[in-house]
């Protein structure tokens, strides 16, 4: 698929403003699978752009940055940790900055959640789906939760678990075989609509 002269383009956003937290090393990861796999990636940290909370600034440059990173991806990836049995207001915020209708309608969106329980980021990653779903986002089957998460890394980001780091990193097969099944033939398609069969 060709969405861009460079090709596909993935933008993971972080849901945790916490200096030093597990969620932006669990997506670490994928990140850096998604460069192996040949995907670029943008990562983005919203406490970074100040977006603004919903209804108080018209304009905003954060998030006119955020809508034209997502407007301009293949796919995404919401990484949140799970605050009070939910996702949490830093990925809460940026989804409102994404504006109406959504940048994020019609993009295939990856879920990574990560808790210091033992059952992990489930409730956070059902509540998120339903607002993907909602705003017009393709939730993808398959998300990723870690539990335990204060045990699988260390305070420098390394993941002390190779059969959790496997399963994180699946989050970026997980998109690239999205896109290569279901994406990139209907571009390939519509392209021989407009130029018809390529000679030779």
């Amino acid at each position: 698929m060709e969405n861009s002269p460079s090709g596909p383009r993935v933008v993971i956003i972080n849901g945790s403003a916490r200096p030093g937290n597990y969620t932006a090393m669990a997506s670490a990861l994928v990140a850096d699978e998604f460069r192996k796999i040949g995907l670029a990636v943008d990562v983005v940290n919203p406490g970074e752009l100040e977006l603004p909370l919903p209804g108080t600034a018209a304009n905003h440059p954060g998030a006119a940055r955020l809508q034209s990173l997502v407007a301009g991806a293949s796919a995404l990836v919401l990484a949140t940790p799970e605050y009070h049995g939910s996702f949490s207001s830093v990925i809460k915020l940026a989804i409102e900055n994404m504006g109406f209708p959504s940048a994020m309608a019609g993009k295939p969106v990856a879920l990574l959640g990560v808790a210091a329980g033992a059952i992990g980021a489930i409730k956070s990653l059902e509540a998120l789906r339903g607002i993907v779903s909602h705003v017009g986002g393709l939730a993808l089957p398959m998300p990723v939760s870690v539990a335990n998460v204060q045990r699988v890394f260390d305070a420098q980001g390394v993941c002390l678990d190779p059969v959790m780091e496997k399963y994180i990193r699946r989050v970026a097969t997980n998109v690239r075989d999205y896109l290569t099944d279901h994406v990139c033939p209907k571009y390939t398609l519509e392209r021989i609509l407009r130029e018809g069969m390529p000679v030779g």
